[in-house]
């Protein structure tokens, strides 16, 4: 999954890992519009239309996770090191919105996102020891 496919014809190649970097980015940005979704239509229409996201939240939050199982040979971490600020800054987001309405609504499917939330974390965590390990 993560091999170099052919991109372009004067044979530069981008591996399949930037294409989930990609997918996680759109994920990204769609869970917050979907997020800011209900209480935009409520301010705007009076109504709200959209109730505020549970499982899709949770589902959303499973996809960093997908591309750091994707990304755990040190070659590929090591690829992605311009996007492991981005990985933690969208996990830390997924993490606090699941927590905040997992308590206050008890929505028990957010606790999915947590949890989520939290592996990620750590597989950054431990991706970033085992390629520290292997520099030395």
């Amino acid at each position: 999954m993560t091999e170099p496919r052919q991109a372009r014809a004067d044979d530069q190649k981008v591996p399949l890992l930037a294409y989930g970097v990609a997918g996680v980015k759109v994920v990204f940005a769609l869970a917050v519009f979907r997020a800011l979704a209900g209480p935009f239509t409520e301010d705007i229409f009076g109504e709200e239309w959209l109730p505020m996201p549970t499982w899709e939240w949770s589902a959303c939050s499973a996809t960093p996770i997908v591309l750091l199982w994707l990304a755990r040979r040190p070659a590929d971490w090591g690829s992605l090191s311009g996007e492991k600020m981005f990985l933690r800054i969208m996990l830390v987001f997924y993490l606090l919105y699941s927590l905040a309405f997992a308590l206050l609504l008890g929505e028990w499917i957010l606790w999915v996102g947590v949890a989520a939330g939290l592996g990620g974390l750590s597989g950054i965590h431990y991706l970033n020891h085992r390629e520290s390990t292997y520099d030395h």
